[in-house]
């Protein structure tokens, strides 16, 4: 198919606005948490659930996520998603108070966990020949980058006119915009109704070059039980390295204990299963352990900076001015990830991700020390930038590591994963930075670069032996 076909043009149009809409709600409340706090009167704990309520439905749906749109429908799915998104976004504007939000906030999270995978889906669809999927790929995964720098920028903005709701009321026209763009239409339709049938996640992903399509098979179930087991042990976690930041202990152990229930009846749901949530092949693979494990330190270190530096930088600047201060920590997500591509393609994926993290670990290092010793914001602004070139020399970089170390079959299983231990992350450095921020900022950030450090290390001692070059179009890596 032509892929300046106009049909297919605006149908990729809306996906790629839906995936935008998605990812722009993960930075877009960063610099609406004061205006939040003092609105609904909250705590340093209700600003973390405020965001890890959106991130840890997210996270545990995305186990699932790409079963799930197999067996419902891509188009439907991420249809679905984008109207409760909308909705929800619009509750979450009128919410009276904090557990309201975050209530909705959850609901969110798993509209998001429905639209992501599905979004892939469509575009295979829409573009069967390799070659103009791979562009259309590269279009839609550009579009990460601009969302997260335009997050703050946006969220300034609009915290500036009328308050953190608007943050929320922005989602409603967007989503407005994407049902019609991916709306069908009468007549011939690049994506005409067909009968139920698997994705071949394994050909997605290798959309340039790579094996040839594996032959269809059975659309896997999906374990409900162990799923929401999953959500409520993620949940249950969190809450109970939020009620410890806290010094809340009876609250804190009191989770702890439900904690460790709740993974014991995960573990059970498991082992039992015959569609189990966690892909036990992908997982005994030591380079994917050691990949999960740097794209988890990643999104621990951004999240967590998103999350703690607003409250600091909100004490001097306006909500306009804290989202243009972070420009240098986003301008490379959506400048750096084209070079990234290139260099994973000629060099392999390995080097990418221990420069990055290495970046990250140095970027966190300056931060804490900048915030330390109260120095001026140029030298914050170089913290930020080794920040954001390390995470968009990682990312994409992980992305083709971990599509190369997963054996065959499990290529699509392996980017759920990853995405799914990537937000897991996010949320705990939340949690775990946002508690930190009551021993000063700056342990907040050292704390940061110490995890990234470790990863670091790890990944250079265990995530040796991928191929030299890449096998999957990794400058269009989310």
């Amino acid at each position: 198919m032509n892929v300046l076909r106009p049909a297919a043009r605006r149908m990729l149009s809306g996906i790629a606005l839906g995936y935008f809409m998605v990812l722009l709600d993960m930075t877009v409340l960063s610099v609406a948490e004061p205006d939040l706090a003092a609105s609904l009167s909250t705590s340093m704990a209700g600003l973390q659930w405020a965001t890890t309520g959106y991130t840890v439905t997210f996270a545990a749906l995305l186990l699932s996520a790409g079963a799930a749109t197999d067996r419902y429908g891509a188009a439907r799915l991420f249809r679905g998603g984008t109207a409760v998104f909308a909705a929800a976004s619009l509750l979450t504007a009128l919410a009276p108070n904090l557990w309201v939000l975050v209530a909705l906030r959850a609901v969110m999270g798993v509209a998001a966990a429905a639209c992501v995978p599905a979004s892939m889906a469509m575009i295979a669809r829409l573009y069967p020949e390799p070659g103009a999927r791979a562009r259309a790929i590269a279009a839609w995964a550009a579009t990460s980058g601009l969302a997260v720098a335009a997050g703050p920028i946006a969220g300034g903005a609009l915290v500036g006119v009328a308050g953190w709701r608007a943050v929320f009321l922005i989602n409603v026209p967007i989503g407005l915009l994407v049902l019609v763009l991916t709306a069908a239409r009468t007549g011939p339709h690049p994506e005409r109704a067909q009968p139920l049938r698997r994705i071949d996640w394994p050909a997605l992903t290798a959309a340039r070059t790579g094996p040839q399509p594996e032959r269809a098979q059975p659309l896997r179930r999906i374990d409900w039980p162990a799923q929401i087991a999953a959500a409520a042990l993620l949940a249950l976690a969190t809450d109970t390295l939020i009620a410890a930041g806290a010094r809340q202990w009876p609250h804190a152990m009191t989770a702890l204990t439900v904690t460790v229930l709740s993974l014991f009846v995960f573990v059970r749901l498991e082992r039992r299963s015959h569609a189990p949530v966690l892909h036990r092949e992908l997982i005994r693979v030591g380079r994917v352990r050691a990949a999960l494990l740097a794209g988890a330190a990643v999104n621990f270190a951004l999240s967590g900076a998103l999350f703690v530096l607003p409250l600091l930088l909100q004490r001097h600047l306006d909500a306009l001015h804290t989202g243009l201060a972070f420009l240098p920590l986003t301008v490379p997500f959506a400048v750096n990830p084209p070079v990234t591509g290139r260099i994973v393609a000629r060099v392999g994926p390995f080097r990418p991700i221990v420069a990055g993290l290495a970046l990250m670990a140095t970027g966190g290092s300056v931060l804490a020390v900048v915030l330390h010793v109260s120095a001026a914001y140029p030298w914050l602004a170089i913290g930020l930038l080794l920040t954001g070139f390390g995470v968009s020399f990682a990312l994409p970089a992980l992305t083709a590591a971990m599509v190369s170390a997963a054996p065959a079959g499990a290529t699509g299983a392996a980017g759920g994963v990853l995405n799914a231990v990537r937000q897991t992350g996010a949320t705990i450095g939340v949690a775990v930075m946002g508690a930190a921020v009551a021993t000063g900022t700056g342990t907040a950030l050292l704390l940061s670069a110490a995890v990234c450090a470790l990863a670091t290390a790890v990944f250079a001692l265990t995530g040796r032996g991928a191929p030299r070059r890449a096998s999957v179009p990794v400058e269009s890596a989310a």
